[in-house]
Protein backbone atom coordinates (compact mmCIF):
# COMPACT_ATOMS: atom_id res chain seq x y z
CA UNK A 1 0.00 0.00 0.00
CA UNK A 2 0.90 3.67 0.38
CA UNK A 3 1.79 4.60 3.71
CA UNK A 4 3.88 8.07 2.43
CA UNK A 5 1.67 9.90 0.65
CA UNK A 6 3.87 12.80 -0.98
CA UNK A 7 7.39 14.39 0.75
CA UNK A 8 8.31 18.22 0.36
CA UNK A 9 12.31 17.51 0.56
CA UNK A 10 13.00 16.31 3.76
CA UNK A 11 9.20 16.78 5.04
CA UNK A 12 7.21 13.59 4.98
CA UNK A 13 3.75 13.77 4.86
CA UNK A 14 2.70 10.29 6.26
CA UNK A 15 -1.20 8.83 4.48
CA UNK A 16 -2.51 7.81 7.50
CA UNK A 17 -2.42 11.27 8.86
CA UNK A 18 -3.40 13.10 6.22
CA UNK A 19 -5.95 10.49 5.82
CA UNK A 20 -7.04 10.59 9.39
CA UNK A 21 -6.61 14.63 9.66
CA UNK A 22 -9.57 14.85 6.46
CA UNK A 23 -11.68 12.64 8.39
CA UNK A 24 -11.41 15.14 11.38
CA UNK A 25 -11.96 18.05 9.14
CA UNK A 26 -14.98 16.54 7.59
CA UNK A 27 -16.78 15.31 11.43
CA UNK A 28 -15.98 18.16 12.42
CA UNK A 29 -18.38 19.97 9.79
CA UNK A 30 -20.87 17.53 10.23
CA UNK A 31 -20.76 18.21 13.87
CA UNK A 32 -22.35 21.61 13.11
CA UNK A 33 -25.33 20.18 11.01
CA UNK A 34 -25.95 17.12 14.04
CA UNK A 35 -25.68 20.32 16.72
CA UNK A 36 -28.24 22.03 15.23
CA UNK A 37 -30.68 19.26 14.19
CA UNK A 38 -30.28 18.07 17.77
CA UNK A 39 -31.20 21.59 19.24
CA UNK A 40 -27.35 22.69 20.71
CA UNK A 41 -25.24 25.42 19.57
CA UNK A 42 -22.87 24.54 16.62
CA UNK A 43 -20.36 26.69 17.89
CA UNK A 44 -19.92 25.44 21.39
CA UNK A 45 -19.83 22.31 19.94
CA UNK A 46 -17.24 23.08 17.57
CA UNK A 47 -15.18 24.16 20.69
CA UNK A 48 -16.01 21.06 22.19
CA UNK A 49 -14.75 18.95 19.40
CA UNK A 50 -11.24 20.86 19.39
CA UNK A 51 -10.87 20.55 22.67
CA UNK A 52 -11.34 16.86 22.61
CA UNK A 53 -9.18 16.51 19.94
CA UNK A 54 -6.38 18.75 21.74
CA UNK A 55 -6.62 16.36 24.34
CA UNK A 56 -6.13 13.15 22.34
CA UNK A 57 -3.30 14.26 20.60
CA UNK A 58 -1.80 15.75 23.60
CA UNK A 59 -1.89 12.80 25.94
CA UNK A 60 -1.12 10.19 24.11
CA UNK A 61 1.55 12.23 22.64
CA UNK A 62 2.94 12.68 26.11
CA UNK A 63 2.77 9.10 26.63
CA UNK A 64 4.49 7.69 24.15
CA UNK A 65 7.44 10.41 24.77
CA UNK A 66 7.48 9.29 28.65
CA UNK A 67 7.47 5.47 27.69
CA UNK A 68 10.48 6.32 25.24
CA UNK A 69 12.32 8.48 27.28
CA UNK A 70 15.53 6.39 27.47
CA UNK A 71 15.88 6.48 23.54
CA UNK A 72 14.40 9.68 22.98
CA UNK A 73 16.41 11.55 25.37
CA UNK A 74 20.02 9.91 23.32
CA UNK A 75 18.16 10.67 19.56
CA UNK A 76 16.41 13.63 19.91
CA UNK A 77 15.34 13.85 16.24
CA UNK A 78 13.11 10.47 16.97
CA UNK A 79 10.99 13.19 18.17
CA UNK A 80 9.64 14.10 14.57
CA UNK A 81 9.01 10.52 13.80
CA UNK A 82 6.11 10.01 16.86
CA UNK A 83 2.91 11.09 15.15
CA UNK A 84 3.93 8.08 12.97
CA UNK A 85 3.76 5.62 15.76
CA UNK A 86 0.45 3.94 15.96
CA UNK A 87 -0.74 1.49 18.99
CA UNK A 88 -3.97 0.29 20.64
CA UNK A 89 -2.88 1.38 23.77
CA UNK A 90 -2.19 5.30 22.67
CA UNK A 91 -5.58 5.06 21.13
CA UNK A 92 -7.11 3.92 24.43
CA UNK A 93 -5.24 6.90 25.94
CA UNK A 94 -6.69 9.43 23.69
CA UNK A 95 -9.86 8.23 23.56
CA UNK A 96 -9.74 8.67 27.58
CA UNK A 97 -8.46 11.75 27.11
CA UNK A 98 -10.62 13.10 25.08
CA UNK A 99 -14.06 11.77 26.52
CA UNK A 100 -12.50 13.69 29.69
CA UNK A 101 -12.27 17.22 27.99
CA UNK A 102 -15.32 16.55 26.57
CA UNK A 103 -17.11 15.78 29.86
CA UNK A 104 -15.29 18.88 31.39
CA UNK A 105 -16.51 21.09 28.70
CA UNK A 106 -20.20 20.26 28.64
CA UNK A 107 -20.12 20.68 32.41
CA UNK A 108 -18.44 23.94 32.05
CA UNK A 109 -20.62 25.19 28.92
CA UNK A 110 -24.10 23.47 30.36
CA UNK A 111 -24.27 21.69 27.38
CA UNK A 112 -27.10 18.47 28.09
CA UNK A 113 -24.94 15.76 27.99
CA UNK A 114 -26.94 13.05 26.59
CA UNK A 115 -28.04 15.80 23.64
CA UNK A 116 -24.19 16.54 23.45
CA UNK A 117 -23.21 13.09 22.89
CA UNK A 118 -25.99 12.33 20.39
CA UNK A 119 -25.15 15.35 17.96
CA UNK A 120 -21.33 13.72 17.83
CA UNK A 121 -22.40 10.13 17.35
CA UNK A 122 -22.45 10.48 13.57
CA UNK A 123 -19.43 12.27 12.86
CA UNK A 124 -17.42 9.95 15.30
CA UNK A 125 -18.70 7.03 12.98
CA UNK A 126 -17.68 9.32 10.02
CA UNK A 127 -14.32 10.26 11.63
CA UNK A 128 -13.44 6.67 12.72
CA UNK A 129 -14.19 5.21 9.22
CA UNK A 130 -11.42 7.71 7.45
CA UNK A 131 -9.14 6.87 10.75
CA UNK A 132 -8.92 2.91 9.61
CA UNK A 133 -8.76 4.26 5.47
CA UNK A 134 -5.69 5.64 6.81
CA UNK A 135 -4.67 2.81 8.62
CA UNK A 136 -5.09 0.71 5.37
CA UNK A 137 -2.89 2.72 3.72
CA UNK A 138 -0.22 2.86 6.43
CA UNK A 139 -0.11 -1.15 7.07
CA UNK A 140 -1.10 0.44 10.88
CA UNK A 141 -3.52 -2.36 12.76
CA UNK A 142 -2.70 -4.93 9.54
CA UNK A 143 -4.58 -8.27 9.65
CA UNK A 144 -3.94 -11.89 9.82
CA UNK A 145 -2.20 -13.90 6.46
CA UNK A 146 -4.88 -14.51 3.95
CA UNK A 147 -5.18 -16.31 0.71
CA UNK A 148 -8.28 -14.22 -0.37
CA UNK A 149 -8.15 -12.58 -3.83
CA UNK A 150 -8.83 -9.15 -2.23
CA UNK A 151 -5.69 -9.61 0.20
CA UNK A 152 -3.71 -6.66 0.47
CA UNK A 153 0.38 -7.14 0.56
CA UNK A 154 2.84 -4.33 2.07
CA UNK A 155 6.63 -3.61 0.19
CA UNK A 156 6.98 -0.17 1.08
CA UNK A 157 9.86 -0.04 4.43
CA UNK A 158 7.70 2.79 5.85
CA UNK A 159 4.98 0.42 6.90
CA UNK A 160 7.52 -2.46 8.51
CA UNK A 161 9.24 1.20 10.39
CA UNK A 162 6.24 2.59 11.07
CA UNK A 163 3.85 0.34 11.81
CA UNK A 164 5.19 -3.35 12.09
CA UNK A 165 3.41 -4.86 9.14
CA UNK A 166 4.95 -7.46 7.39
CA UNK A 167 6.45 -7.05 4.05
CA UNK A 168 5.79 -9.48 0.89
CA UNK A 169 2.47 -11.10 2.92
CA UNK A 170 -0.72 -11.51 2.10
CA UNK A 171 -2.96 -9.96 4.33
CA UNK A 172 -6.66 -9.57 5.02
CA UNK A 173 -7.79 -5.43 4.38
CA UNK A 174 -9.34 -5.81 7.89
CA UNK A 175 -8.98 -1.97 8.28
CA UNK A 176 -11.14 -1.80 5.13
CA UNK A 177 -13.73 -4.33 6.86
CA UNK A 178 -14.01 -1.95 9.74
CA UNK A 179 -14.62 1.35 7.51
CA UNK A 180 -17.07 -0.07 5.50
CA UNK A 181 -18.76 -0.77 8.83
CA UNK A 182 -18.11 2.54 10.18
CA UNK A 183 -19.72 3.96 7.09
CA UNK A 184 -23.04 1.62 7.51
CA UNK A 185 -23.33 3.12 10.94
CA UNK A 186 -22.77 6.93 9.70
CA UNK A 187 -25.92 6.06 7.20
CA UNK A 188 -27.78 4.32 9.76
CA UNK A 189 -27.25 7.37 12.19
CA UNK A 190 -28.09 10.07 9.80
CA UNK A 191 -31.17 8.40 9.13
CA UNK A 192 -32.10 7.84 13.03
CA UNK A 193 -31.08 11.26 13.46
CA UNK A 194 -34.02 13.16 12.86
CA UNK A 195 -36.33 11.03 13.82
CA UNK A 196 -34.67 10.13 17.71
CA UNK A 197 -37.59 10.46 20.74
CA UNK A 198 -35.01 10.34 23.43
CA UNK A 199 -31.77 11.94 24.68
CA UNK A 200 -29.20 9.82 24.49
CA UNK A 201 -30.41 6.59 22.18
CA UNK A 202 -28.53 7.84 19.06
CA UNK A 203 -25.18 7.54 21.34
CA UNK A 204 -26.83 4.29 22.45
CA UNK A 205 -26.82 2.88 18.90
CA UNK A 206 -23.54 4.21 18.27
CA UNK A 207 -21.45 2.36 21.16
CA UNK A 208 -23.38 -0.83 20.15
CA UNK A 209 -22.96 -0.77 16.38
CA UNK A 210 -19.19 0.44 16.94
CA UNK A 211 -18.56 -2.07 19.99
CA UNK A 212 -19.78 -4.91 16.88
CA UNK A 213 -17.40 -3.60 14.37
CA UNK A 214 -14.24 -3.54 16.83
CA UNK A 215 -15.30 -7.31 18.07
CA UNK A 216 -15.66 -8.82 15.27
CA UNK A 217 -13.44 -7.28 13.19
CA UNK A 218 -10.47 -8.50 15.74
CA UNK A 219 -10.77 -11.27 14.72
CA UNK A 220 -8.93 -10.96 11.20
CA UNK A 221 -6.68 -8.51 12.96
CA UNK A 222 -2.63 -9.56 13.71
CA UNK A 223 -2.58 -10.14 17.44
CA UNK A 224 0.93 -8.54 18.00
CA UNK A 225 0.43 -5.74 21.08
CA UNK A 226 -3.54 -6.23 21.36
CA UNK A 227 -3.04 -8.24 24.81
CA UNK A 228 -4.48 -11.09 25.85
CA UNK A 229 -7.32 -11.60 28.25
CA UNK A 230 -9.16 -14.95 29.27
CA UNK A 231 -6.85 -16.81 28.13
CA UNK A 232 -6.65 -15.25 24.83
CA UNK A 233 -10.33 -15.62 24.56
CA UNK A 234 -10.32 -11.89 23.94
CA UNK A 235 -8.17 -9.38 22.99
CA UNK A 236 -7.88 -5.74 24.41
CA UNK A 237 -9.89 -3.96 21.70
CA UNK A 238 -12.46 -6.41 22.67
CA UNK A 239 -12.58 -6.61 25.64
CA UNK A 240 -13.00 -2.51 25.25
CA UNK A 241 -16.14 -3.53 22.67
CA UNK A 242 -18.06 -5.80 25.57
CA UNK A 243 -18.09 -2.76 27.89
CA UNK A 244 -19.15 -0.64 24.84
CA UNK A 245 -22.19 -2.89 24.51
CA UNK A 246 -22.68 -2.47 27.93
CA UNK A 247 -23.22 1.30 28.34
CA UNK A 248 -24.95 1.57 25.03
CA UNK A 249 -27.53 -1.11 26.11
CA UNK A 250 -27.84 0.74 29.76
CA UNK A 251 -28.51 4.13 27.80
CA UNK A 252 -30.82 2.74 25.56
CA UNK A 253 -32.63 1.26 28.55
CA UNK A 254 -32.63 4.42 30.16
CA UNK A 255 -33.74 6.03 26.97
CA UNK A 256 -37.07 3.34 26.28
CA UNK A 257 -37.78 3.30 30.36
CA UNK A 258 -37.97 7.16 29.73
CA UNK A 259 -40.14 7.69 26.67
CA UNK A 260 -42.58 4.70 28.54
CA UNK A 261 -42.69 7.04 31.80
CA UNK A 262 -43.65 9.80 29.31
CA UNK A 263 -46.10 8.10 27.75
CA UNK A 264 -47.79 7.31 30.59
Amino acid sequence: MHPLLFHLGAILIPSYGATAALGVLLALFMAQRTARIVGLDPTKIWNLCVLALFAALLCSRLLLVALNWSALSLHHSWLLALAMVHHPLLAAIGALAAALATLFYARWQRLPLRATADALAAPLALGLAFEQLGALLAGSGYGTETTVRWAVTYSHTLAALWSGAPLGVALHPVQAYAALGYFALLICLLLWLPSHRQQGDLFGLFLLGAAVIVFITEFWRDPEGRGSLFGGALDGPQAAAVLMVLVGGLLLLECNAAKIEAEE
